[in-house]
C-alpha cells in the first residue's frame, strides 16, 4: 500500500518511476521467482521442464497482449485499460502466491515463515508501485488503480490465511512461480523498459532501472531466504 501510495504522489515523475519499477520487477524474476521455482520444482520434474514453463508463462501474456491490441485496431476497444488491468492482475496473482509462500513457510517453522514473511514485505513496496503503474500508464483511472492496489494489498493475507486450509506441494507452487517469472520478464522488459526509456533522453532511466534491481537483490540477500 506504501509503494502504490509513493507512486501516486509522484505520478508526473511516472517514466522514472516506471524505469525503477522495471528493474524492481525484474530483479524479483531474477533473484526470488526463478531461483525458487528452480529450487522447489527441478528436482522432480527437472530444470528444462521448469525452463520451458517460463518461456511459456513469457509466450502466454505475450499473445494475449497482442490480441488485445489487434482488437483494439479492428473493434476500436479501450485495450489500454484492458492491458493495465491484465498487468495488475498479474501481479496481484502473485501477491496471491506470496502470501501462499508465508504460510507454507510457516507449516516448515516459525523461522522459516518470519524470514520469508520479511523477504516479501519488503519487495511487496515495489508491487505496490508497480500495480498503480500499470495502470496509470495506460491512462487508467486513479481509483481503478486505488482498487488494484488494495486488492493486491489485500491477496498475500488471503493467500497467507488459506493455507490454514491445506497444503500445497512444493513442487506445484514452484511450477506457479516459473508461469508468474514469464508473466513479469514480459512486462518488465517488453513494456516498462521501452515506455521509460522512450521519454528519457539519457541515462537516468536506466540508471534507475538498475537500482531497481539492486534494491531487490539486497531485500532478497539480507532477508537470509
Amino acid at each position: 500500500m506504501l509503494g502504490g501510495i509513493f507512486a501516486l504522489r509522484f505520478r508526473k515523475k511516472l517514466y522514472l518511476i516506471l524505469g525503477f519499477s522495471a528493474g524492481a520487477l525484474l530483479g524479483v524474476v531474477f533473484f526470488d521467482l526463478l531461483p525458487t521455482a528452480f529450487q522447489l520444482s527441478g528436482a522432480k520434474y527437472g530444470m528444462n521442464t521448469v525452463g520451458c514453463v517460463i518461456a511459456l508463462g513469457f509466450s502466454i501474456y505475450m499473445m494475449l497482449d497482442r490480441a488485445i491490441i489487434v482488437s483494439n485496431r479492428s473493434r476500436k476497444t479501450n485495450a489500454g485499460n484492458i492491458r493495465g488491468n491484465m498487468a495488475a492482475f498479474s501481479l496481484m496473482i502473485h501477491s496471491l502466491i506470496d502470501g501462499i509462500s508465508i504460510g507454507l513457510a510457516f507449516q516448515i517453522s516459525v523461522a522459516i515463515g518470519g524470514f520469508v514473511a520479511v523477504a516479501v514485505l519488503v519487495h511487496d513496496f515495489a508491487d505496490g508501485i508497480n500495480t498503480i503503474n500499470v495502470i496509470i500508464k495506460e491512462n487508467g483511472k486513479r481509483n481503478s488503480a486505488i482498487t488494484w492496489l488494495i486488492l493486491n494489498g489485500l491477496a498475500p493475507v488471503i493467500g497467507g490465511w488459506s493455507t490454514f486450509f491445506y497444503h500445497l506441494p512444493q513442487e506445484k507452487l514452484g511450477v506457479l512461480l516459473a508461469l508468474m517469472a514469464g508473466f513479469f520478464i514480459y512486462i518488465g522488459a517488453s513494456d516498462f523498459i521501452p515506455d521509460s526509456q522512450t521519454k528519457s533522453k539519457g541515462f537516468k532511466t536506466s540508471l534507475l532501472t538498475l537500482a531497481g534491481i539492486a534494491v531487490i537483490y539486497l531485500a532478497v540477500r539480507f532477508s537470509g531466504v
